[in-house]
């Protein structure tokens, strides 16, 4: 039938092609013809890090690979008051610790923490992120209270997940151990999460570590593109149109055992059936549980791969500490026979060595159980306690806080202050298991997942990670298995500590240093469950 406005002249792909073009470009115009409101200051509070006579645009995108170094001046010139550091997203003001009380009890709604982690990780393209309290209330009653019960398990995973992704190593072995790290801990947490049903489904896995890895390039990547081009950039980035994919495979992964344990009485002891039993409402949906469990995975996988492989780094560079660890581990697998919380807790030593390589290499410079929320992602970053603030706010002391102000506490260089910590810069590995001797400081407050002004690597007051101590826990048990069944050490080429490679607030692991493995010997091993 003839159309009644005539011939019809369809486009060609190169119409098509020209007038996408004159969009984009359209589109680009207004956008830079009509700039985002700009930024409002605290009067009188200083912008650290700026060199003589360089422009702040310039500082901005310095603070991509300097923002340790950055923070570190800031908090020194300007010990005890506010200070903004520059950031490609606008300067974020840092506030010293005298205010920390004081901001951990404001409203949710009026200094907004998950806000942060949306626009650190572009939550509206990555979907990481989310607003549930279901996984901390789970993480603080449910897996602190049987964290005993699930270490056996977890015990279990390690020597398998050792045996799998290592080579045998009977001889000196070089390897790159970032990847065997990850997926040995994305095996170990999805033991945790649900049992050997996860553990053992390599969908799963692979998609556990590759959403966290996709989310991080998708993020990086967006974050360069201007803000009103997004969504159409968004379906042309490989990393971003990858996410789908794992989301699929979780639903594959976690629909089956929810419906599984529908259909029986008994209740297994793991994360997901603690996130069954205690989700209300909308939470109770199979899909939300299947995007929870994804994402939590999301910062528990890769922080937590992230420590022992600095730790291991540390070691080889200082391998004085290795024989007195192993001296300590020995002694406490003698008295307890495994690694129960009581056995775990009697590592001081290797505890003290934990935190004091977290503190030189803090692996995001802002939150280790890790969450889809802020609240559970300080554990290795340089900044904590991040929030968005949401309307003018006036503290106690009368200090204004513009809105859309985006704040934090310089967590790492906190832990430099040479009046917290004497002799800061040199590396002692048994620096809080000293502390802990001394009369006057309890030992809680030294420990790896402690939580207090001085410490702030895992968060402060009630948006503190619930999962730290499992965490913690985990890792003890990795570097424990390793320290007794291996040897290793850097090649003679290359003696010097591999330097960690900064990203905004940032401090990943180095991806390339090789070190060298080898299987102690049978009679010095020590095998659980033989």
């Amino acid at each position: 039938m003839e159309s009644p406005f005539g011939a019809v002249n369809l486009p060609t792909k190169l119409d098509i092609r020209v007038t996408t073009y004159v969009l984009v470009f359209l589109i680009t115009c207004f956008y830079f013809v009509f700039p985002s409101k700009r930024q409002k200051y605290s009067p009188g509070v200083p912008i650290a890090g700026l060199r003589p006579g360089e422009s702040l645009k310039h500082a901005r995108e310095r603070f991509r690979g300097e923002a340790k170094q950055m923070l570190l001046e800031g908090y020194q010139k300007n010990k005890g008051k506010p200070f903004y550091v520059p950031s490609p997203l606008g300067e974020r003001l840092m506030l010293p610790p005298d205010y920390v009380e004081e901001i951990k009890t404001k409203p949710v709604g009026d200094f907004d923490f998950v806000g942060t982690f949306f626009e650190m990780f572009e939550g509206q393209y990555t979907t990481m992120g989310d607003r549930s309290t279901l996984h901390p209330r789970v993480a603080k009653a449910q897996l602190n209270h049987y964290l005993g019960d699930v270490l056996p398990e977890v015990m279990h995973e390690i020597v398998e997940a050792f045996e799998m992704h290592l080579p045998p190593c009977e001889d000196w072995t070089e390897l790159r151990m970032p990847e065997p790290f990850v997926k040995i801990v994305a095996r170990v947490t999805s033991r945790m999460f649900g049992g050997t049903q996860l553990s053992k489904n390599d969908d799963w896995v692979h998609s556990t570590i590759k959403f966290a890895e996709d989310g991080f390039i998708g993020a990086q990547t967006i974050k360069r593109v201007p803000v009103i081009l997004r969504p159409l950039a968004a379906k042309l980035i490989p990393a971003l149109r990858r996410i789908k994919i794992h989301h699929r495979n979780a639903r594959a992964a976690i629909f089956p055992m929810l419906e599984q344990r529908e259909l029986s009485a008994k209740k297994p002891v793991d994360f997901l059936q603690w996130m069954t039993d205690d989700a209300k409402g909308h939470e109770q949906a199979k899909d939300f549980l299947a995007m929870i469990q994804l994402k939590l995975s999301f910062a528990a996988i890769h922080t937590s791969a992230a420590a022992p492989m600095q730790l291991l780094y540390d070691l080889c560079s200082m391998p004085e500490y290795v024989e007195p660890l192993r001296e300590e581990i020995s002694s406490v697998l003698e008295k307890h026979g495994s690694f129960t919380k009581a056995a775990l807790a009697e590592l001081v030593k290797l505890d003290s060595i934990m935190k004091e390589s977290q503190r030189f290499n803090p692996l995001l410079l802002s939150r280790s159980f890790p969450s889809p929320s802020t609240q559970n992602l300080s554990s290795k970053y340089l900044v904590t306690m991040e929030r968005i603030v949401t309307c003018e706010y006036r503290l106690d002391d009368g200090f204004i806080i513009p809105k859309g102000t985006q704040v934090g506490v310089p967590a790492q260089a906190i832990s430099m202050d040479p009046d917290i910590f004497p002799d800061p810069e040199k590396f002692d590995g048994f620096r809080f298991a000293k502390m802990q001797q001394q009369e006057d400081i309890a030992g809680a407050r030294t420990q790896y997942a402690a939580s207090n002004k001085e410490s702030m690597a895992f968060g402060y007051g009630r948006h503190a990670c619930p999962g730290r101590f499992f965490a913690a826990a985990e890792i003890k048990m990795i570097m424990a298995y390793m320290l007794m069944n291996y040897d290793f050490h850097f090649p003679q080429t290359s003696t010097d500590r591999p330097p960690s490679l900064p990203v905004e607030t940032q401090y990943l692991p180095n991806q390339e240093a090789v070190v060298l493995l080898k299987k102690r010997s049978p009679e010095k091993r020590w095998i659980p469950f033989s």
